[in-house]
């Protein structure tokens, strides 16, 4: 059996938004991803959906287009799981809606975009880490991995 990381991804959509738009950014940051919809209510639903390290491709690419490292690994570690396999964070969907990786440091009144990283060990969600944000000296990488080595 090969170890795998799961990436799980969901946003909620609220009725001042637009559905196409939510979607249209979810599926831009994460390309390998099938998103369903759920209707959670008349006027709110939510895109959820799951694949593996290589649903995180894009964001990997936009990490380093925007230059935010740093951010990114400390958004990863602060999310970190008391077993070290899982990681949670959210991103902005707002920003996302126009293609940019943005942190927010809490949940957004409007929802934000929630990603969940689960390894089957701590070792390979920490070697997913490096991949997606490596140790940096001054927001240069200390090293580059390739996603096949994770």
């Amino acid at each position: 059996m090969s170890i795998m990381i799961q990436v799980q991804v969901y946003a909620d959509v609220n009725p001042t938004e637009s559905k196409d738009q939510v979607y249209s950014a979810l599926s831009q940051l994460f390309p390998e991803i099938d998103f369903g919809f759920d209707e959670l209510s008349e006027h709110h639903g939510r895109f959820s959906g799951e694949g593996d390290i290589y649903a995180l491709k894009y964001i990997h690419y936009l990490i380093r287009e925007e230059e935010i490292i740093d951010t990114s690994r400390t958004r990863l570690n602060v999310g970190l799981s008391d077993d070290g396999l899982s990681t949670s964070f959210m991103i902005n969907k707002q920003v996302a809606t126009v293609g940019h990786l943005n942190y927010p440091a809490q949940e957004e009144p409007l929802g934000s975009i929630n990603i969940s990283i689960r390894a089957d060990s701590a070792e390979k969600l920490r070697r997913c880490f490096d991949w997606l944000t490596p140790p940096t000296d001054n927001g240069i990488p200390d090293f580059e991995m390739d996603i096949t080595d994770v």
